[in-house]
């Protein structure tokens, strides 16, 4: 009897010594930031980051290698918004090129001018072949009317009728049979007609349209509302082609020092935010991992936020109600067509993940142009370590 005493006392010190050993396991994995560690080597990674420039002015994306189809997206999401067609609705799902879903009038911006490029040089980049694709391939010419492909493609409405096929073929429906396409073209029974609604575009090359390659992209009625895939070329299409980044200006530059997670709470000397609400969003609540920068002057221990704990104010117009009219924090060192945000932050490997988030942009009639929050995402972007490099960009504002 007395021996069972004994037993049950040993087996109740054990019980206390390693509920105690548990316990302070427990507080070093919170206190310095193991647990996050431990939980980002059981996870898997995100698909790989985009390859980069390594050069001492700041990392930059290899333009000559960054391209629509290898954008792709962590997170499913749906989204229904007033549009240029009545109300529209978005959907993308995790594993899925943001060429598949998102529109050219999203990435409307000076810094990429997407809108001034036009199939011939896309296709002579790549060395596609147009004429071995049909007019329905070239998303936006489904709405197109005769009087607003007349107006887009300088020359066409001089040509006869029986010229262009599939022009030929769609008048024929109308008991037009000759004359000039320009001419034709001003029939008030005409100008609401979209050639895909009377033809089967894919019976017709691409190029039987005199010119159409040759017209760049904003010429055409509602381009805005093509998808990026919906352009033959485009998504493959390496950004070093598109004309306005040369305009960025990469000049604002920190290295970053310290990664820290999110154990830290309550930073003031912030260099994130978003256009509406600046770029120096203090972060006052609990968990506000972020990247701690050194540079010049007071550079200095400032710090990017993670846009996965703090959300900031976004967007313009009506589609500023989109997400709740929020975004993640973050910055836009490469213009306005993404979002650069801190995502992951891993303390004990000195390591900072980033990611791009992309919005909706449409221009709607008697509107104008309305842009949403930068919501859609993440999609992985670059790597930093302790000491690298990172492009600031524009504002150069400190805190």
């Amino acid at each position: 009897m007395k021996s069972s005493f004994r037993f049950n006392d040993n087996a109740l010190r054990y019980l206390i010594f390693f509920s105690l050993l548990g316990s302070l396991l427990i507080h070093s994995f919170i206190k310095y930031g193991l647990l996050n560690q431990t939980i980002g080597l059981i996870m898997p990674k995100a698909s790989a980051q985009v390859p980069v420039i390594n050069s001492p002015n700041g990392f930059t994306p290899d333009w000559s290698r960054f391209k629509f189809s290898d954008m792709i997206i962590s997170e499913s999401g749906s989204v229904t918004y007033p549009g240029t067609r009545g109300t529209e609705t978005r959907t993308w799902t995790a594993g899925q090129s943001i060429s598949e879903f998102m529109e050219l009038g999203d990435f409307e911006t000076p810094q990429l001018a997407i809108e001034n490029l036009n199939l011939s040089t896309i296709a002579s980049a790549q060395g596609i072949n147009l004429s071995e694709l049909t007019l329905d391939d070239f998303q936006l010419a489904q709405w197109q009317t005769l009087p607003s492909l007349t107006e887009a493609i300088p020359g066409l409405g001089n040509r006869n009728v029986t010229s262009v096929k599939p022009v030929s073929d769609f008048l024929r429906r109308f008991g037009i049979t000759g004359g000039t396409i320009g001419n034709a073209s001003r029939n008030s029974r005409l100008r609401d007609v979209p050639l895909g609604r009377v033809i089967n575009l894919k019976n017709y090359s691409l190029t039987s349209i005199s010119d159409i390659q040759n017209t760049s992209i904003n010429r055409f009625e509602n381009w805005q509302d093509s998808k990026i895939n919906g352009v033959p070329g485009l998504s493959t299409l390496t950004w070093n082609n598109l004309p306005g980044l040369r305009t960025l200006d990469l000049s604002f530059v920190a290295k970053v020092d310290l990664p820290l997670g999110d154990i830290e709470a309550n930073r003031t000397r912030s260099i994130s935010g978003s256009y509406q609400d600046g770029f120096n969003v203090s972060c006052l609540q609990n968990n506000c991992a972020h990247a701690e920068m050194s540079g010049i002057g007071e550079t200095t221990g400032t710090q990017w936020i993670s846009g996965k704990f703090q959300k900031v104010n976004g967007g313009f117009g009506i589609l500023k109600a989109l997400n709740d009219g929020q975004e993640p924090t973050g910055r836009n060192p490469f213009g306005s067509s993404f979002k650069q945000v801190v995502w992951n932050i891993y303390e004990g490997s000195g390591k900072v993940e980033t990611a791009m988030f992309f919005r909706i942009c449409k221009t709607i009639p008697f509107i104008g142009r309305t842009c949403s929050p930068y919501f859609i995402g993440p999609v992985p972007f670059i790597e930093y370590r302790e000491k690298d490099p990172i492009v600031l960009g524009q504002p150069n504002s400190l805190p």
